[in-house]
C-alpha cells in the first residue's frame, strides 16, 4: 500500500557521533536493551518512565506519566534535556490499551511539533499491525494493513500518526515494526517468556502439559531488534516505515523444542495436549526484511538456539507470572 511507506529517498550516512537519547517505556523489556545499547556505543541516554525500576539504574532517570503530562510540558523536558533522538518503547494492555498505545503518541507527535528543533523519533510498532495474512506470504512494507486484534489496531493507529507526522514534514522519524521477540530478560506475558519461567520450576519427571498452537511465526531476538533500533536513530531521509524480524516464519513446536534443549531438559518435559489455543497472535507470520538490510544495513545474527538459551539463562523459578497477553 503506497501511502504506507512514503517516498524513498537515499539515507544520509549515520553520524559516527554520540547522541543524546531520551528512551519512553525504559523500565520495558525493549526499553532496558535500547537504554543498554545506545550507553554502551557511547551515547548519553535519558530513561523515562512512570516508576523507577532497578533494571535502569544504570542510566539517569526521570519519572513522567507522557501520556498524561501536556505537550508543553514533554517539550520543556526534551529541550532541557537537550535530547537528540526520542525512542518510543512503551506499549499497554487491558485499561490501558489506548491510553499508553494511541494518547501518548498523540502526545508525543504533538510535543514534537512545537519544538524548534524536534528530536528523531524512533516509533517501536508491531509486525501485528498488518494482521493475518495467507500462508506462505512475507509481510513487507507495502502489504495492506488489517488487524484484527484491539491492540493490534491501536498500535497501528499510533504508527499511522507518526507515519503521517513524517511524510507532511512535522518531525523527522521512522516506524519499526517489530515482530515478537526472544531472548534475554523476555517479557513474562509472552508464551516463551512464562514457558521458560515454568521449566525453571518442574522437575522433568513431572513435565509441563502445553497447548501448542499449529501456528508459524516469525520471531527475532530483542538484541538484534534493538541493534535494528540503533541504526534507525542515526539514519535519517529514508522509508520512515521498516519491517524487523528474522525473515522465517517457525513452527510454534519446533521453537518449544529449542528452549526446551537450552533449558538441558528431555523433550519428553512437555506433554502436548489437545485442545484450543486462545492465541492472538496469526497461524503465519514471516517478515521481509529486505529494507531493513538495505536502508539500515541490518540483519539478524543470533541463532533461534542463542536466543533461547540467553532467554533460559535470564529467568528464574519465583518470578511471578502475569495474564498472558500476546503470543
Amino acid at each position: 500500500m503506497a501511502d504506507e511507506e512514503g517516498a524513498a529517498a537515499p539515507p544520509l550516512m549515520p553520524s559516527p557521533d554520540p547522541f543524546r537519547i531520551a528512551v519512553l517505556g525504559a523500565t520495558g523489556c525493549m526499553g532496558r536493551h535500547i537504554c543498554a545499547a545506545f550507553t554502551a556505543e557511547g551515547s548519553e541516554v535519558l530513561a523515562i518512565a512512570r516508576r523507577h525500576a532497578p533494571r535502569v539504574a544504570a542510566h539517569r532517570f526521570r519519572s513522567l506519566d507522557v501520556a498524561g503530562s501536556t505537550s508543553e510540558e514533554l517539550a520543556r523536558v526534551l529541550a532541557e534535556e537537550n535530547i537528540d533522538v526520542v525512542v518510543n518503547a512503551t506499549l499497554g494492555w487491558g485499561d490501558e490499551l489506548n491510553y499508553t498505545n494511541v494518547q501518548l503518541v498523540e502526545r508525543l507527535v504533538g510535543t514534537l511539533a512545537l519544538m524548534r528543533t524536534p528530536p528523531r523519533l524512533v516509533h517501536l510498532g508491531t509486525i501485528h499491525e498488518y494482521g493475518p495474512v495467507p500462508f506462505g506470504t512475507s509481510i513487507h512494507e507495502d502489504t495492506a494493513p488489517a488487524p484484527t486484534h484491539p491492540y493490534a489496531k491501536a498500535k497501528l493507529t499510533a504508527s499511522r500518526m507518526v507515519l503521517d507526522a513524517v511524510r507532511n514534514g512535522t518531525l523527522d522519524g521512522v516506524v519499526l515494526r517489530v515482530a515478537n521477540t526472544l531472548g534475554p530478560h523476555p517479557a513474562l506475558e509472552s508464551f516463551f517468556g512464562s514457558l521458560a519461567v515454568r521449566l525453571r520450576g518442574v522437575e522433568a519427571a513431572a513435565g509441563i502439559g502445553l497447548t501448542i498452537a499449529d501456528a508459524q511465526r516469525d520471531y527475532v531476538d530483542v538484541r538484534d531488534a534493538v541493534d535494528a533500533v540503533v541504526r534507525a536513530a542515526r539514519v535519517t531521509r529514508a522509508d520512515p516505515l521498516v519491517n524487523i524480524g528474522c525473515g522465517q516464519a517457525m513452527g510454534v513446536r519446533r521453537l518449544v523444542s529449542e528452549l526446551v534443549m537450552a533449558a538441558g531438559l528431555p523433550a519428553e518435559t512437555i506433554r502436548e495436549q489437545r485442545g484450543e489455543v486462545h492465541s492472538r497472535g496469526a497461524d503465519w507470520i514471516q517478515v521481509d526484511t529486505s529494507r531493513a538490510a538495505r536502508l539500515l544495513g541490518w540483519r539478524p545474527r543470533f541463532t533461534i538456539g542463542e536466543s533461547m538459551r540467553a532467554m533460559w539463562e535470564t529467568v528464574d523459578a519465583d518470578q511471578s507470572l502475569p495474564a498472558r497477553h500476546f503470543g
